[in-house]
């Protein structure tokens, strides 16, 4: 039954229709038919299941190889538990080939109405205006209608960013905690053990104590020169190679005014002064100083499963700089933040992105999966995500009338009019408002058909005079007067 349904589906290249095998999976062979394949596959792993258990209950019942150990209770015990007769199993596929027939969308039907009442209406038995947050081993993540807006308004800036980074080894803690230690933004704080200052008579410098074993612990794999040249990097503190002592556990750094040539007409009292200034900036700035880690990674915490396996997660962006870590796998890294998924990875991924993320929010509610792959659709066929808002639907859509139908009416059409905009009646905003018919339905379809006409059907008619003047001369016998 199932082979005569694959015979429908055959498989042919892009470029040439030459016949490919059935089972290729390749991009090449890709065509618009995936979706009934994969149905008829899903039947197919379904029986083969069902055969499955027959034979793991057969097999505990101790029946095998046509010997049954137990008596035949135990095989009548098997039947009635997992047997399935052909009946019943013929009567299973043709009722699932008939739904998956009869869930078929015709062709005009207003799929985007549909599409939205479905997405839509789940969406009121949820709390509005409130934080859903689900814990995910000590973070938390934004849930409910909060998180729905963020993704179909395509914001750049999300509430929780959480990147999800697997490791190459999920066994071992130690490696969660390298791996951890590179990605997570560490401060010169972490490791400090104090800061002071040391003046003389000519010269200051301010101290700072670093505390290795601290240091050890955290696996950053850096030393106190790493942390010498992350102070130098620091713009903002102005300070140079020169002016930096290194020693075991501890850096010197050389005050000196932030104006390299002082004026010979200050005093040596002002320049003290701003030596002093210079040093408490100093004590304040230096334990802020980010000395290993990425920049936007604010947090990174290690998730560990039920079967012990490890993986980490990251809160905040970067997901370009996890990918290039050492010890993930970096073509499992995925982040829940949308826009930066398509700057990283493509449009292709964020459209992914947007079905996963809805699904994991709403998918309980019972939603058809191809409403939300449509809303996806929609938000990224331009080749850039655009959110569902009146400045993403402006770079969506060309018409005026459908802008102004949304928000803003009068400005759209007051940029119309100056513009000297002309707007094709095609859509099913415009054709509601101007009155006509809209392309949904029968309305999507302009059918010419043969009517059977022949040559001769199509002549100019006569008129009534006409007609009861011939018959008046039939009568009396003479001929057609010529008018």
């Amino acid at each position: 039954m199932l082979k005569n349904k694959r015979k429908r589906f055959p498989r042919r290249g892009l470029l040439n229709n030459e016949e490919l095998g059935y089972e290729d999976g390749s991009d090449y062979a890709i065509d618009e038919h995936e979706s009934g394949r994969r149905f008829l596959q899903a039947i197919e792993s379904h029986v083969e299941g069902l055969a499955s258990k027959l034979s793991r209950v057969q097999k505990l019942a101790g029946i095998g190889d046509g010997e049954a150990v137990l008596g035949p209770a135990a095989e009548d015990h098997a039947e009635r538990t997992a047997k399935v007769s052909a009946s019943a199993l013929s009567l299973f596929i043709r009722l699932c080939l008939e739904k998956y027939k009869k869930a078929h969308v015709e062709p005009g039907h207003a799929v985007g109405a549909v599409g939205a009442q479905s997405i839509g209406e789940p969406g009121t038995q949820m709390t509005l205006k409130t934080f859903h947050f689900a814990g995910v081993a000590g973070m938390s993540i934004t849930q409910g209608v909060p998180r729905i807006k963020e993704i179909i308004n395509a914001s750049k800036v999300i509430s929780t960013p959480v990147i999800t980074c697997p490791l190459l080894n999920t066994q071992q803690i130690e490696a969660a905690r390298v791996v951890k230690a590179r990605i997570e933004k560490t401060l010169l704080s972490d490791v400090l053990r104090s800061v002071k200052d040391k003046w003389r008579i000519n010269e200051g410098n301010v101290v700072l104590w670093i505390d290795t074993d601290a240091l050890a612990d955290l696996h950053l794999g850096i030393d106190v020169y790493d942390i010498s040249q992350a102070i130098c990097r620091e713009r903002k503190l102005k300070i140079q190679p020169g002016d930096i002592t290194i020693s075991t556990a501890s850096i010197a750094i050389r005050l000196r005014p932030i104006t390299s040539t002082p004026s010979r007409s200050r005093s040596a009292a002002s320049n003290g002064g701003d030596l002093l200034i210079r040093a408490n900036f100093l004590r304040r700035t230096l334990p802020l100083v980010p000395i290993s880690g990425y920049p936007h990674a604010a947090r990174a915490l290690i998730e560990t499963s039920d079967d012990n396996n490890h993986r980490v997660l990251v809160e905040g962006y970067g997901l370009r700089d996890c990918i290039a870590t050492e010890g993930v796998i970096s073509t499992q890294v995925r982040t829940n933040s949308v826009m930066e998924c398509s700057e990283v990875l493509g449009i292709e991924a964020a459209r992914k992105t947007i079905v996963d993320k809805i699904n994991a929010v709403i998918g309980y509610m019972g939603i058809d999966p191809r409403h939300i792959q449509l809303l996806a659709d929609i938000m990224s066929f331009k080749g850039k995500v655009l959110g569902i808002t009146r400045f993403g639907l402006s770079k969506m859509q060309d018409s005026v009338l459908h802008l102004a139908s949304f928000k803003k009416t009068p400005d759209h059409l007051f940029k119309a009019a100056a513009g000297m905009k002309a707007n094709q009646i095609e859509g099913v905003s415009e054709g509601i408002i101007m009155g006509q018919t809209i392309s949904v339905g029968t309305g999507a379809f302009q059918v010419m058909r043969r009517l059977g006409i022949q040559l001769g059907d199509l002549q100019q008619k006569p008129t009534l005079f006409e007609d009861a003047w011939n018959a008046e001369m039939k009568k009396r016998g003479g001929k057609r007067a010529q008018l």
